[in-house]
């Protein structure tokens, strides 16, 4: 295996594919790395721990065609660092030489036999629009769990139901819920759990594309969006009925400008992120809303956001990071915070965009 290709462009492949590189130090060694697949003048780059699989193809000046399994974080790092220009990969009988300009490495490849076998789909894929998918992931998978003692909640939900697609996530403490348009990727009734790491991947590699094609099956799914293909396995279990958590109305509205608020929750978090655990508190009545962080021992913060509110006065707090990524993530120019009492769950929307709704638990205060 021998080629050229611009740097940049050869590091990017290697940073994306990369990504589904395993540095678990309990997995095979061959996960660790990167194949490289030559043929012609298309180089295709491959990354997987077995969960998660990118692989990409790029342009490239070959010469000899050609495979081989690189350390993925070593090349990685090497191709960076090399100056600008074109890059030189040749694979000897040994080790595989990387060069450009002045400047050569030598890196021994890993074991091409160890590396699992790729399988190509046999689903019809359905196409969809790059924007509208990125969009839905910005505002749903943040809401998505870390946590792997509860593997359901660190996966995203794709519902069929009677009103159409639902893309839901949470992780017990706050909620978001996005109505996709129109599609025809799940069948009526049909419901799947996709890893919100492998969503988070995808988020980034819709950048710039223009269509997204989706092949959703059984136990994995596909999706590709121009020489990149991401296929991820599905996560089996029953996922929460998150419906139950949502009021049928609510009798308290803030509406307040997001941008407004969004900065002025910035500079009241200062104090709240000086402790552990400080809630933001929200005075709502009147004609402004007032943000209070009081942390023990530090100091206080407190603003005014000129808003307007239907309801009874009343003061409710929330984690200001889960706050601040609601109010992020809804579009328009204001935000509508509706609200049933201190102590029950708020639902955060854009005026104006009914298809999406973050749904937050308050924080008790004194």
């Amino acid at each position: 295996m021998k080629f050229r290709c611009e740097r940049e462009i050869l590091a990017d492949a290697l940073a994306t594919a990369g990504r589904a590189a395993t540095s678990r130090t309990n997995a095979l060694p061959v996960l660790s790395g990167l194949r490289l697949d030559l043929v012609g003048d298309e180089l295709t780059v491959t990354g997987t721990d077995l969960e998660l699989t990118i692989r990409l193809s790029v342009p490239v000046g070959g010469d000899v065609d050609g495979s081989a399994v690189v350390p993925a974080r070593l090349v990685a790092d090497i191709v960076k660092a090399l100056p600008a220009g074109a890059v030189e990969m040749s694979l000897g009988d040994d080790d595989l030489a990387i060069s450009a300009g002045r400047t050569q490495f030598s890196v021994r490849p890993l074991a091409l036999s160890d590396y699992p076998a790729q399988s190509e789909p046999d689903i019809e894929p359905v196409t969809l629009s790059s924007v509208q998918v990125a969009d839905a992931l910005r505002q749903v998978v943040r809401a998505a769990s870390t946590d792997d003692a509860r593997a359901v909640l660190t996966g995203v939900l794709l519902a069929s139901e009677e009103s159409g697609v639902k893309m839901v996530a949470t992780d017990s403490y706050r909620l978001a819920v996005r109505d996709l348009p129109p599609t025809s990727m799940l069948e009526a009734g049909q419901k799947v759990l996709v890893p919100s790491r492998a969503l988070k991947e995808l988020e980034r590699i819709l950048t710039g594309a223009e269509e997204l094609h989706v092949r959703l099956g059984a136990r994995e799914a596909v999706f590709e969006a121009g020489t990149t293909r991401l296929t991820t396995r599905l996560i089996e279990g029953e996922y929460p009925n998150y419906r139950n958590l949502l009021p049928p109305s609510y009798p308290n509205v803030l509406t307040v400008g997001r941008d407004a608020l969004l900065d002025a929750l910035r500079r009241v978090k200062i104090v709240a992120q000086a402790q552990d655990a400080t809630p933001v508190r929200l005075v709502l009545g009147g004609d402004t809303l007032q943000i209070t962080a009081i942390t023990q021992d530090v100091g206080n913060a407190t603003e005014e956001v000129d808003a307007s509110f239907d309801g009874s006065e009343m003061t409710v707090a929330f984690n200001p990071d889960y706050l601040a990524a609601g109010v992020e993530a809804v579009e328009g120019d204001e935000v509508l915070l509706s609200v049933i009492d201190p102590m029950k769950p708020a639902i955060l929307r854009g005026q104006g965009h009914d298809d999406y709704l973050y749904l937050l638990m308050p924080v008790r205060v004194p």
